[in-house]
């Protein structure tokens, strides 16, 4: 029996250390959690600049995005608006022309021509006026006329056609308007 004894006394001795060793783990693992609550805060803390961070850089290029847009389209109104003259100076020498059919005629109409197709190309359009109702969005009104067989406001003659690129105004159309 000494020896069930001495079997006894080291299973005993071994039982106090484990249970021991139980409280220390739990004791560790309280002292996990409430060290992780500072990290998790700092975790979401983190994350939080992060996602401004990235909110910030996909704003920043939606704007130079939009700076470039905007900077190509003043590029192309500044360029049309140098190249306007030259073109109503074309207008009116095709008008100014009585034969029209001289060799002179058909090379500057065929110039006038590829002039307005390049303008075309860029998105530029003439503004229709002469029948239409004055708009002042898109007309500038240099005279007034009393025509009794014409509505009220509306567009007789064209003194200088206007243009415009894609929605916006390059150069409004100067009209005579009725009534």
């Amino acid at each position: 029996m000494s020896k069930t004894s001495k079997d006894d006394k080291p299973k005993e001795k071994k039982a106090k250390p484990v249970k021991e060793k139980k409280v220390k783990v739990e004791k560790a693992a309280e002292d996990v959690v409430i060290d992780a609550v500072p990290e998790v805060d700092k975790y979401d803390e983190l994350m939080d600049k992060y996602l401004r961070a990235l909110a910030e850089f996909d704003n920043f290029k939606k704007r130079t995005d939009k700076e470039k847009s905007s900077m190509y389209q003043n590029g192309v109104i500044s360029t049309v608006l140098e190249l306007l003259p030259i073109l109503d100076n074309f207008e009116r020498a095709l008008s100014s022309v009585e034969d029209k059919e001289s060799g002179f005629y058909k090379g500057i109409d065929m110039i006038f021509k590829q002039f307005i197709e390049a303008l075309t190309k860029l998105g530029v359009e003439s503004i229709e006026s002469i029948g239409q109702p004055f708009d002042h969005n898109l007309h500038a009104a240099v005279a007034h006329v009393e025509d009794e067989n014409l509505g009220e406001n509306v567009i007789v003659d064209e003194m200088l056609k206007g243009y415009k690129l894609k929605d916006r105004v390059i150069r409004h159309s100067m009209v005579r308007v009725a009534n």
